[in-house]
Parts: C-alpha cells; sequence; structure tokens
C-alpha cells in the first residue's frame, strides 16, 4: 500500500496536486508538499478551461468563497484580434452550437446565415455578453441560462447546449497562498525549505529528497511540481523531453502586471489575445488588475523588442512596473510517470498559453493521477494508462494550436508566413485539407479526447478565415426553416441577457464586498 506521497515544488501545480489528493484519500494517505522560499513562481494571470469548476467542487469550495482572496474574475471565451486581418475578431466561447434537423448552426450559417456579421455572432449567445461585458450570473448568484430557460417556458437548457459557460480569471500566486492554508488545515505538511539532493535507490526509483535545513523527506511516490527545471523527472531520472517547436513557433514570453481599479473600469468578461507581428499578446483581466504578457519567436523578436512593444500595447507611461521575462519550454516528457515519480504542470508539458491549456493539464493529470494510483505491487500498467492518457491530451492540443497558426489569415510578417510553412502533425494535413470542402464532425478531428470538442474545431477555422468553398450540399434538400428559427432564436437570446445581466464588474464587485 502506498502511504506517503512527496510532492517537491509549490505553486498552483504544487498546491492544486496536494489539495487534490488529500480531498480523495484523506488521513489514508500522508502528502508532504516541499517548495523553497528562494523559487519564484511564474505568477503572472492565469486563464483556465470551463472544466476548472470540477477541481473547486471536488474541494468543496464554492467560487465566492475563493475568487475574492485569487482577484478572480469570470471568463466567457477568448477573444481573437488581428488574426484574420488588422481591426477583424472573434470568439472561441464556451458553448456549444445548437443543432437543427441534425446540422449544427455553423453549417446552417454558411448557407442562410448573415454573413455581414462575423459566423460567431450568427451561432453563439456568449459574445454578446463578451461585447456588453456582461456576468455570467445575475445579481443573486444564479446563473444566466436558468434565467434566460425560465424567462422563455423552457425546463432545462436544451441537451445540445448542457456545457457549463464559463470559465475563470484568477492571480496563480493568490491561488497557490489560498490552497497553500487550505490543504495545511486539511492534514498536508508544508515543508519550505531548498532541495540540495535527491536520493535514490538501487533500482534507479527516488528514496527520498535532501533539503537544506530539514534533511531527508522520504516518500514512496514523488510528484516533480518544479516547473520547467524538471528537478526530479529528467535531471535525476533522466527522462527524454521531446519539443514541438519544429511545429509550434513562440519559445518566450514577457509578461507585465497592469493595475486597474475594479470600482471605476468595467471588467472584460473574456480573455484577449491580440496577434502582433512575432507573436501575441494576452490580456487577463482579474479582479484587480490586467495580467498581460507578449508571446513571441525569439527568430523574429529579441527580449528588449518585445517588451518595448508589450509597454507600448497594454502600459504605456507606466514604465516602473516590473517585466517578467520566461523562456519557455514547449513540448512534453516521452513519459510523466517514470518509476516512482510523476510530473505534473510545466514539469510535464507545456504548449504555450494560446488556449489557456496549462492549469487543464494540471487538473487532468492529477485527475488521472487518482485513478490509476498505485499500490505497492506497482503494476506497470498503470503507468503505462497514465502515460497513455497524458501523451493523447498534449499531442491533441498540440495539433489544435498548431492549427491557429496554420488557418490564421495573417500572413504580412516573415513571423505569420513561417508560421505557415512549419511542419505539421501526423494527420492534421489531411484534417486541413477535408476542412476546406467540408466542416469537421467528430469524426473529422483529433482522434483523442483532449480537451477541445468539434465546435471548437469549426469556431477557429470560421474565425479564422477558412471555410468550405460552399455549405454541405444536404441542406440544399432540407427545409431551412426550423435553422432559419434557431437563427433568429440566437439573436433574441441575446439581445434578452444582455439587457437583463449586470455587468461583470458590477457583479464582482458585490462578491467581493461580501467577502471582507
Amino acid at each position: 500500500m502506498i502511504k506517503s506521497v512527496v510532492i517537491v515544488g509549490g505553486g498552483t501545480a504544487g498546491w492544486m496536486t496536494a489539495t487534490y489528493l488529500k480531498a480523495a484519500f484523506g488521513d489514508r494517505l500522508d502528502v508532504t508538499l516541499v517548495e523553497s522560499a528562494r523559487v519564484a513562481t511564474i505568477g503572472v494571470g492565469e486563464a483556465t478551461f470551463s472544466t476548472v469548476r470540477h477541481f473547486f467542487d471536488y474541494l468543496g469550495l464554492d467560487e465566492r468563497d475563493w475568487m475574492p482572496p485569487c482577484s478572480g474574475s469570470y471568463k466567457l471565451g477568448i477573444r481573437f484580434q488581428d488574426w484574420r486581418a488588422p481591426g477583424h475578431h472573434f470568439y472561441h466561447p464556451f458553448e456549444r452550437m445548437r443543432v437543427a434537423d441534425g446540422f449544427n448552426l455553423a453549417e446552417w450559417w454558411l448557407k442562410e446565415g448573415d454573413h455581414s456579421r462575423t459566423f460567431d455572432l450568427g451561432c453563439f449567445v456568449t459574445p454578446y455578453l463578451c461585447e456588453a461585458r456582461r456576468s455570467p450570473r445575475t445579481m443573486d448568484g444564479s446563473l444566466f441560462a436558468a434565467s434566460l430557460d425560465d424567462s422563455l417556458g423552457r425546463s432545462t437548457l436544451d441537451e445540445q447546449r448542457a456545457q457549463f459557460p464559463y470559465a475563470y480569471h484568477f492571480d496563480a500566486a493568490l491561488l497557490a497562498s489560498f490552497l497553500t492554508e487550505y490543504g495545511v488545515a486539511r492534514g498536508v505538511k508544508h515543508v519550505v525549505d531548498d532541495v540540495v539532493d535527491v536520493g535514490q535507490d538501487e533500482r534507479g526509483w527516488i528514496s527520498h529528497v535532501t533539503t537544506q535545513g530539514q534533511g531527508r523527506v522520504a516518500g514512496d511516490l514523488f510528484v516533480d511540481c518544479t516547473g520547467f527545471r524538471g528537478l526530479l523527472i529528467n535531471k535525476t531520472l533522466g527522462e527524454p523531453f521531446d519539443s514541438f517547436e519544429d511545429v509550434l513557433p513562440n519559445n518566450r514570453a514577457v509578461a507585465l502586471r497592469v493595475p486597474r481599479d475594479p470600482a471605476r473600469n468595467e471588467i472584460a468578461p473574456y480573455t484577449t489575445a491580440h496577434a502582433m507581428d512575432a507573436g501575441w499578446i494576452w490580456t487577463i483581466p482579474l479582479y484587480g488588475r490586467n495580467g498581460n504578457g507578449y508571446v513571441y519567436s525569439d527568430a523574429y523578436c529579441t527580449p528588449e523588442q518585445a517588451e518595448r512593444t508589450l509597454r507600448q500595447h497594454v502600459a504605456p507611461g507606466m514604465d516602473d512596473l516590473e517585466a517578467n521575462h520566461i523562456r519557455m519550454r514547449i513540448g512534453r516528457n516521452r513519459r510523466s510517470w517514470v518509476n516512482n515519480c510523476v510530473a505534473v504542470g510545466l514539469s510535464s508539458a507545456f504548449v504555450e498559453p494560446l488556449e489557456s491549456t496549462g492549469i487543464f493539464f494540471i487538473q487532468q493529470a492529477i485527475e488521472q493521477l487518482v485513478k490509476y494510483f498505485p499500490d505497492a505491487r506497482w503494476d506497470p500498467a498503470l503507468a503505462e494508462s497514465y502515460n497513455r492518457r497524458v501523451a493523447h491530451v498534449v499531442d491533441g492540443v498540440k495539433e489544435f494550436l498548431v492549427l491557429h497558426y496554420r488557418a490564421a489569415a495573417r500572413n504580412d510578417t516573415l513571423y505569420w508566413q513561417d508560421a505557415k510553412t512549419r511542419a505539421l502533425p501526423e494527420g492534421l494535413a489531411e484534417r486541413l485539407r477535408l476542412a476546406s470542402s467540408v466542416l469537421p464532425d467528430d469524426h473529422g478531428i483529433y482522434p483523442h479526447y483532449h480537451g477541445f470538442e468539434t465546435y471548437s474545431w469549426i469556431t477557429m477555422l470560421l474565425g479564422l478565415g477558412r471555410q468550405p468553398a460552399r455549405p454541405r450540399p444536404a441542406l440544399e434538400h432540407l427545409d431551412p426553416a426550423r435553422a432559419r428559427a434557431e437563427l433568429a432564436m440566437v439573436q433574441s437570446d441575446a439581445r434578452q441577457l444582455v439587457a437583463g445581466l449586470p455587468s461583470a464588474r458590477e457583479y464582482l464587485v458585490s462578491i467581493n464586498e461580501k467577502g471582507r
């Protein structure tokens, strides 16, 4: 029986792992987290997937409890600015597409839609809420989807739209501090010390870590949350790291923390990815500030140029703001579980933050770790299954991100021209060829679950400017009446929600004041 887990490294990855394991196994598992006071986390504003709510639910945390101390805000989707052409934008929302006569609205939009507006405004409600900066919750805390159903006489959301409609933005360092307090109160042992050595037994398995002040910390299973360093998985166990730089262009980032007064300034309920000459700039609106960063390729931009561009774009005149330069390790370990060590977070994989997958990778990894948790027999099939699942998820996200660069209509700099000529992951070329004739369905996207559904592929293809030459021929044989009614209902629902919901700022101010 595995009785003890030692997590090396804190931050979001370490404390999400520690608290989740404690929530899963309670006092039956001894959990120790070792972190250095001298090793800073990257600490940028984090944007997430809508599935992150499952993590907080598992811990029994209500968002009104953790959002205020973590500078939390809502994320209804991602706004892609200038990826198609200067001045053009579209949204990738947390909203599945409606269906009419067996075909989703994107198919019908190609044939029947108003092409004077962008595709997303024709097929989704969420972009209208983003444009109007609306909260996904009413002032009494109820979810906007429920209020829409009640007013229209629907008992529940249609099954086809039953997706949680938002994710979160939060300060990663503040969340780590919040989870530290939460975890320690529930029995996680917290060792603040520098790891100076990693001990191994005769098999090469990790037996203990040695800390500078408190000596040896032994355990049965070790979790590497040391970030890009990969102290246990790479430096100690020598697991190879496979780079994705052959297919993804960016390898560096520079970040700024830009203050904003929530009492006076509106809060955008979405992440922005703004295409630039040598990469893209993120804007993550937290409650009390914006997290901003320029993700770029150092083949086309120096760190000094990137910082100058970022400051001009998001913080003109704020020269005292400290810039955080980050060299990103893009790719994944060949295996994330080796012997008795499991890598979680940046020590396992990273594919750049374009679709906010960092926290998703952490969450997915720890959920799978609980599912495949070993016993004293250390059945190798458990580790093999874990590694296969982690690899499939990371490789699927990699392919989806490559799609962004390959499908983007932008072609005005050497950076963007290079992004379109890089190698493609196996199978993506064929999927893109088919997409020029017909929109993808469930069988036309990456063949393993990886977090992005068919509607996401369709949204990015149409939003970025790549669409089939003509609508699907089958639609010519169908009566378009129901599809036209559903397209009209999108507009009606959007108008009602925009008129009835509070602003994101108004709602967030209310829950922050209640939390004081």
